[in-house]
């Protein structure tokens, strides 16, 4: 008795503090990667036009220009590859549904085969599947998960991908813009507002990942701030080159 009560209570525990991370990422690692990419891109841009040693009023349109062409760039290539991806699957689903409305029997068969190769017993194998089967929709789905890796009700929508990348790409390189906008005459405010922005979105992307939150946001702090120098440098020695 006492035995049972205990594996009760393991029971209840496991149940109540088993939880996973959403390793799929869902909004939040689109999102934060997307302000990251405007972030790194645009800051680099900036800093690479600031090293020529040209006027504000170039750096601040320089990264207005970098802000509109990284966020329609982005939103554009994010509709297509999803766009493509999901006319893929379409295409895929059109296939699966004609060979269960052509073959139901070879595709139940193929089924209860899929369970039998991970470890269930043939008889039970070919219960299962032919239940799973009297329901077209419901075999459709089933298959499309087994042999595909997909959920048909649950496919990528190409506009929301476009809408989110636009809106998160143009936040993140709006921040290293914002303070010229605001009447800063110097590239400093700029780079420190960015490098506290990327900060932050290493500390989110932990949310999604095995890291600790400070780890993350040290990782892109540092990468950000080497792409910013490098393009300095860069600038500078481009613009000595045309000087």
């Amino acid at each position: 008795m006492a035995i049972i009560e205990t594996e009760a209570a393991l029971h209840e525990a496991h149940r109540d503090n088993h939880t996973h991370r959403d390793v799929n990422g869902g909004w939040l690692r689109p999102a934060v990667f997307g302000a990251m990419d405007g972030l790194v891109s645009n800051l680099a841009l900036m800093t690479g036009v600031a090293g020529g040693s040209v006027s504000q009023h170039t750096i601040v349109i320089t990264g207005l220009a970098g802000l509109a062409a990284g966020a329609f760039s982005m939103a554009a290539g994010e509709y297509t590859s999803v766009a493509s991806q999901r006319e893929l699957v379409e295409a895929e689903l059109d296939i699966e549904r004609r060979e269960l409305r052509k073959h139901p029997q070879d595709e139940e068969a193929e089924l209860a085969a899929l369970y039998v190769a991970r470890g269930v017993e043939p008889e039970l194998a070919r219960q299962v599947a032919r239940q799973l089967s009297s329901d077209p929709e419901q075999a459709l789905e089933i298959h499309a998960r087994e042999e595909l890796g997909i959920d048909p009700g649950d496919l990528p929508s190409p506009l929301v991908a476009a809408v989110s990348s636009f809106g998160s790409f143009a936040l993140g390189a709006l921040l290293p813009v914002l303070p010229f906008l605001l009447g800063a005459t110097a590239l400093w405010p700029a780079v420190l507002l960015a490098l506290a922005g990327l900060f932050a979105c290493g500390a989110v992307v932990a949310k999604v990942t095995a890291r600790t939150w400070w780890f993350s946001g040290l990782r892109q702090l540092a990468l950000g701030g080497a792409a910013a120098g490098v393009t300095y440098a860069l600038g500078s020695l481009f613009g000595t080159a045309v000087g």
